[in-house]
């Protein structure tokens, strides 16, 4: 395999991995929502590229324009129900990117997996122009339009509403509206039509596009032609006949009156300043405007049915300086965008790239009478971003991305209504990985570090393996000697290892590349779309806003909504600005012990007093004088402190009660499928996982800050304060932890039916989830999420509008409340018991038990589980009965033994639960436990008559299966049910002459069942064949035992008469002949009076 395709293998997990490199993300309880700043989250594809679905459109056309390149671009579509709960496009959307003559679309829903649903379009020789692709959907349709150098396309889509009868859809999985898009003749006139003026020579490339659906159903193509027009291609509805026109727009209405539509190269009376850069397009019910931003740096609007030019406006003159200088030189890097709204009307977002004083100007068209058309000045909005990529205009706000100078993303936002300091927002997007890893001498250069992500195709151990072989490969055949030391070797792999990390950068990097911003009208998501991949921007919560904000915010901040007092709000900040002093001091392996003292359950409160120490004694800047400086400016330092951790502290009793509130079938289905995609979840519990890394390094620098407190003379209430801050630091801490564990995919489920668990805990399919969190969350945690936000509101009523904003921070929030280890509902831990991740579950009762002293029985009866499912009997028994004690206390045991059906009686809880375990543990196969656990039951029932009676009758048949005779008939003899008592008799006689242990059977004593003993024997003995079976010769022994020889003499003369009536051969004739010598001789050890017995008789008992 070559090294590159290793690369592009292993990338797939790197980008996992740089996600937790640093931390981002979200906040406390469910009460402080900031939509001020967003964080990114990146929406890894699962499917290889190798997955896309390639078509190739040839058109027999060649390469012109001279080497014309256009930069890739990218872009999304929403569909217009996407926002509501109950439709079949809910939460679905394509986006689409282009590189020269290769477009590839993907259509993703964060409700349902959805099949064949990425395409490649190869379109050999048409370069994709900017602006060059528009979706549209109409009743029945989804419409996508295409503009290339050469050629303009029009591809017919099912519509998903009519791919299926209704909006109730069951299926965990849906086919894309790209399903069939194979069986498309591309070549067809209304697919496919190339441009004339394109072939023309010499050919001039457009340079930009805009498209749109008329409202009669035509496809309608506008092109920037280099010579200043606008070409208009106009394609018949796709369901109609007709022919194709092109109309050419030009600068003057008279001229266009005079030459009617004369071919560019006839007419000369356009000149390149008038080149339209940007293209946007608004339809009205009779007419549509076209909008053309122009090098000349001009905004003309042009009416495409009455064909003329309705406005012009110099964008320099918004411009408040410098206006000659930048009018001398051609707009290159203008951008216009469009936002209309029934409330606003049609608003233009401008663009004016101009070096260190580029502004955005946002204007509003105004309509009088007579056709004439003005532009209202809105706002200007400045920048000191200097490369933008891409921008998106809403009903209030301004949404960019750009380029800096060193080749990082950046994303910000403004209100263009209502900001007042000209300050942007924040987005904090995801940081590149180091640039170097640094390799210790101890360590293997092989390092490699786990993600969120995987790839599909391969394990990550398979992954792991070809990684390796391949870069060995590669170091093996740069060796010339045959012989070197170890060290050399060593030296070779850290450069052979740091080649391959370098690549993986650089691969990672052009993938990450920024092209395009896209958000969702109906729903408000932004999503940015890079060269590889998509990612989410989600609302950041206050907490985490004011630990992530830049210095030059967190200083512009006057308040946060962590507090109401203005007061408590100063001290805050002042609070997060030493916290953030303190990150920024403080070295790399002072952070490493922090964390480590987090991971291996070592006193972070010791540590952080260690790392104190160290950071005084390197201080050589007076840093640490300096946050000690700040801390005298906070008047009250408990409080704040308190308001802090009141924020990072997620324990809420959440709610867990997921039966139908009386919503109707079709809103339950749609809850039920709401935020389950595999994209969904990986972005939930991406979110998740920066959320509590985030959280953890803020607790991190609070204990420091509040070590340097105490070491400053002021108590700040230390031993409430460290003992709340320890327990938020483990909880992140974990959930951290959870967020990157990777479950067994083999599990084995043969033993959970005994527990009768809730359906929530059932395990569902889910392929391969690359985390323990991602599991929880599809198998258990999201339909109670979805049931919890939504089971009070009148959803079918309402048509529920799923705002992405707020629905992604409460599901976030209830999902953190859920792994809270304290919660009472234990969902987490249960979840990974019944889905049988053992080990992960043992980890994580390790990693909570010193600090956790809550759920503490449901704790040791996991632990139990997991110590049974490695074979460690004795330990799981010792913690099944430590978990006994809190059994009518916790929740997750009051169900576990409210689920057996004796709960209806008046049984104890206690002794349901013993049941419980008994009944695992027999399924197990440990019959000794059984026993014990069953013995130390019975003190627990002492008045209660009816489980004794279970349980001895448990401990006899264990013991009777053991082969513990003498312990299996004291069971027996225990047994105060007379019924089970008969029952376990007639088992144990049975038992025991199957086995052929007679004797131990002839010498127990029964004491008041003799006679029911004898008469088990008897009946055995009339019922089975004579000859197989000794029960005649038992009966007799067990008599003469008990010196009863009459009775046993009895015994033979029956056994004797019927082997003359039933065996009539020589051996049953010597049996008998042998039985009635017995009996005589029984007789004779008899008193004479006693000497007799009574002969059995078909018809009648005869004395003799």
């Amino acid at each position: 395999m070559r090294f590159s395709e290793v690369v592009h293998w292993l990338f797939k997990c790197l980008k996992g991995g740089s996600a937790a490199i640093s931390p981002r993300v979200h906040r406390g309880k469910m009460a402080v929502v900031l939509e001020k700043s967003y964080i990114e989250i990146c929406g890894f594809e699962r499917e290889s590229l190798l997955r896309f679905r390639q078509i190739t459109l040839n058109l027999g056309v060649g390469l012109h324009f001279g080497g014309v390149k256009y930069a890739d671009s990218a872009g999304g579509f929403s569909y217009e129900d996407s926002g509501k709960l109950l439709s079949v496009t809910s939460n679905r959307f394509i986006h689409w990117s282009t590189s020269g003559d290769t477009v590839q679309f993907v259509e993703q829903s964060l409700d349902t997996n959805l099949l064949n649903n990425s395409v490649r379009l190869h379109i050999p020789n048409c370069l994709l122009l900017p602006g060059g692709v528009c979706i549209q959907e109409t009743l029945n349709n989804v419409i996508i339009l295409i503009v290339t150098s050469q050629s303009v396309h029009r591809l017919v889509l099912p519509h998903p509403t009519r791919m299926y009868r209704s909006d109730l859809v069951t299926e965990l999985q849906m086919q894309s509206i790209f399903t069939d898009i194979g069986k498309l003749n591309l070549n067809e006139p209304a697919h496919s039509y190339v441009l004339p003026f394109a072939q023309a020579v010499p050919a001039s490339a457009p340079s930009t596009s805009a498209a749109w659906i008329s409202h009669q159903g035509e496809a309608v193509f506008a092109l920037a032609s280099p010579s200043g027009s606008i070409t208009a291609v106009t394609l018949p509805a796709h369901d109609q006949d007709g022919t194709v026109s092109i109309q050419e727009l030009k600068q003057s209405s008279m001229m266009q009156r005079l030459a009617g539509w004369m071919p560019t190269a006839i007419r000369g009376d356009q000149s390149i300043p008038d080149l339209a850069i940007s293209l946007a397009v608004h339809q009205l019910e009779d007419d549509t405007f076209i909008f053309a931003l122009c090098q000349d740096h001009k905004l003309r609007m042009w009416s495409f049915k009455h064909q003329m030019c309705l406005l012009v406006t110099d964008m320099l003159e918004y411009m408040p300086a410098g206006r000659g200088e930048v009018k001398a030189s051609p707009a290159l890097a203008h951008k216009l965008r469009l936002f209309f709204s029934s409330s606003t009307g049609l608003c233009l977002a401008i663009y004016l790239a101009v070096p260190k004083r580029s502004q955005f100007c946002v204007l509003q068209l105004v309509a009088s009478e007579n056709n004439r058309y003005s532009l209202d000045h809105i706002s200007t909005l400045f920048t000191t971003q200097e490369t933008l990529v891409d921008f998106v205009l809403t009903a209030s706000d301004i949404w960019a991305v750009w380029l800096d100078n060193d080749d990082q993303t950046v994303v910000k936002y403004i209100s263009f209504e209502h900001s007042t300091t000209g300050m942007w927002n924040q987005v904090f997007v995801q940081p590149s990985p180091e640039e170097e890893v640094h390799v210790g001498e101890d360590q293997d250069p092989r390092i490699y570090k786990r993600g969120t992500e995987r790839y599909s195709d391969l394990s990550w151990e398979e992954l792991k393996k070809e990684v390796t072989v391949t870069v060995e490969n590669e170091l093996q055949g740069s060796v010339t000697e045959y012989e070197f030391c170890q060290e050399d070797y060593r030296l070779l792999q850290v450069e052979f290892w740091s080649k391959f990390y370098a690549c993986c950068l650089q691969y990672q990097d052009v993938l990450s590349t920024p092209l395009a911003l896209h958000i969702s009208p109906a729903t408000a998501m932004v999503c940015v779309l890079k060269k590889g991949f998509v990612s989410f921007l989600l609302p950041c919560f206050a907490v985490d806003h004011l630990y992530l904000s830049s210095d030059e915010y967190l200083f512009s901040e006057e308040e946060t909504p962590i507090a109401e007092d203005s007061n408590l709000s100063r001290d805050v900040l002042q609070l997060v600005q030493c916290l953030r002093m303190v990150s920024e001091s403080l070295p790399e392996d002072m952070a490493y012990e922090m964390d480590k003292a987090l991971e291996d359950l070592l006193s972070p409160e010791k540590v952080s007093e260690k790392v104190l120490e160290g950071l005084l004694a390197s201080d050589n800047e007076n840093v640490i004088q300096d946050i000690l400086n700040k801390l005298q400016d906070i008047s009250n330092p408990t409080v704040a402190i308190n308001t802090l951790l009141r924020e990072l502290d997620l324990e809420a009793d959440a709610e867990t009660d997921t039966r139908p509130t009386g919503q109707s079938l079709r809103v339950r289905i749609s809850l039920s499928q709401l935020y389950g995609s595999s994209v969904a979840a990986s972005l939930i519990c991406q979110a998740v996982c920066q959320t509590a890394m985030t959280r953890t390094l803020l607790c991190r620098d609070l204990l420091i800050l509040q070590q340097l407190y105490l070491r400053n003379g002021d108590n700040v209430s230390r031993h409430t304060q460290f003992g709340g801050l320890l327990f938020v630091s483990y909880v992140h801490s974990l959930i951290s932890w959870g967020s990157s564990c990777k479950p067994n995919p083999n599990a084995d489920l043969q033993h959970l039916s005994v527990l009768e668990l809730s359906d929530s805990s059932t395990p569902t399919s889910m392929l391969n989830p690359p985390t323990v969190v991602e599991l929880f969350y599809q198998n258990v945690a999201r339909k109670a999420i979805m049931s919890q936000m939504l089971s009070q509101q009148d959803v079918e009523g309402s048509q529920a509008m799923l705002h992405w904003p707020q629905m992604i921070s409460s599901v976030l929030t209830l999902l953190c409340q859920f792994l809270w280890p304290s919660n009472p509902s234990f969902l987490f831990p249960e979840c990974l018991m019944v889905n049988c991740q053992y080990a992960q579950l043992q980890e994580y009762v390790w990693l909570v038990g010193p600090w956790c002293q809550v759920n503490v029985g449901s704790y040791r009866f996991v632990l139990g589980h997991c110590y049974l499912a490695s074979g460690e009997g004795q330990k799981a028994l010792q913690c099944f009965q430590e978990a006994a004690a809190e059994v009518d206390k916790e929740e997750f045991l009051m169900k576990l033994t409210g689920s057996d059906e004796e709960a209806a009686t008046a049984t104890a809880p206690r002794l349901l639960y013993y049941n419980k375990v008994l009944r695992l543990l027999e399924d197990i196969g440990l019959p000794e436990l059984v026993i014990n656990l069953a013995t130390l039951a019975i003190s627990e029932a002492a008045n209660d008559e009816r489980s004794q009676a279970a349980l001895w009758t448990r401990i006899f048949k264990h013991h009777l299966d053991l082969g513990h005779n003498s312990q299996a008939y004291e069971a027996l003899t225990q047994n105060p049910d007379s019924s089970r008592q008969l029952d376990c008799l007639r088992q144990l006689v049975v038992v025991l002459c199957e086995r052929a242990q007679l004797r131990d059977l002839v010498q127990f004593l029964f004491v008041n069942l003799h006679d029911e003993v004898v008469s088990i024997i008897e009946s055995r003995a009339r019922a089975v064949d004579l000859m197989t079976h000794n029960y005649y010769e038992l009966l007799y022994a067990f008599h003469i035992n008990r010196h009863n020889y009459r009775k046993a003499g009895t015994v033979m003369f029956e056994y004797g008469m019927r082997l003359g009536r039933e065996v009539r051969t020589l051996r049953g004739l010597q049996k008998q002949v042998n039985c009635y010598l017995a009996a005589l001789n029984c007789l004779r050890l008899v008193h004479p009076d006693y000497a007799w017995i009574v002969q059995p008789s078909s018809g009648a008992a005869v004395s003799i």
